[in-house]
């Protein structure tokens, strides 16, 4: 999901399958995507997690890295911008890991019922999806019942998902005073070069022109 634009882009890479993926090919329609839809804050994995095992998270983390400063020079797949895009550096830049580097956590609480339904969407793979209704259905089989799973299997899944799926999150709500929160590496504004701290000092110190 891109910020002000409804929907998604499937770039149909096979799951585990990207590590045999040109990396040139990846970075580049990744750059497209960000000059084409003005792209200023990105959700990855971290490009510098020394305990990334996913062939698939390493690829993507490392394409989108580069992808993000890439896209704001302009002398780089001029194709693209004789096309009628425009050059365009991504600015926020958000990677998580399973250790990373922390430097922001963000309070979620307000988007949790949002990420429930992502996770309950997730029926292909993943520990969420249909878990929790089959998890109840088993149960009835027993003739046992767990109450936290409801009545039905949409309660059953999205209590599920709230309990156990999410409880990393819940987990470090509690030790910033909120809810659910997500930990991330942060890089911001003013820390991928010479081209932004330039940019920086502008904002800061760029007076109008005397009339």
């Amino acid at each position: 999901m891109v910020r002000g634009r409804e929907g998604s882009i499937d770039l149909n890479y096979n799951n585990h399958y990207m590590g045999g993926v040109a990396f040139n090919e990846l970075m580049c329609r990744l750059i497209f995507l960000i000059r084409l839809l003005k792209v200023d804050t990105v959700v990855s994995w971290d490009p510098w997690a020394h305990d990334k095992e996913n062939p698939d998270h390493h690829m993507t983390a490392r394409a989108v890295e580069a992808a993000c400063w890439i896209a704001g020079r302009a002398h780089d797949y001029p194709e693209q911008l004789a096309a009628g895009l425009t050059a365009h550096a991504v600015t926020h830049k958000y990677y998580f890991a399973r250790r990373p580097e922390i430097t922001r956590v963000v309070d979620i609480s307000h988007v949790i019922d949002k990420k429930v339904e992502a996770n309950r969407a997730n029926v292909a793979k993943g520990p969420a999806g249909t878990n929790g209704s089959r998890l109840r259905a088993e149960l009835a089989k027993q003739n046992l019942r767990l109450p936290l799973l409801g009545d039905d299997d949409a309660t059953a899944d999205r209590n599920y998902i709230k309990e156990f799926v999410l409880a990393r999150n819940r987990e470090l709500g509690r030790q910033y005073g909120v809810e659910y929160a997500e930990a991330f590496h942060y890089i911001g504004p003013g820390s991928s070069g010479r081209g932004s701290r330039v940019e920086e000092y502008l904002r800061q110190h760029a007076v109008p022109l005397r009339k």
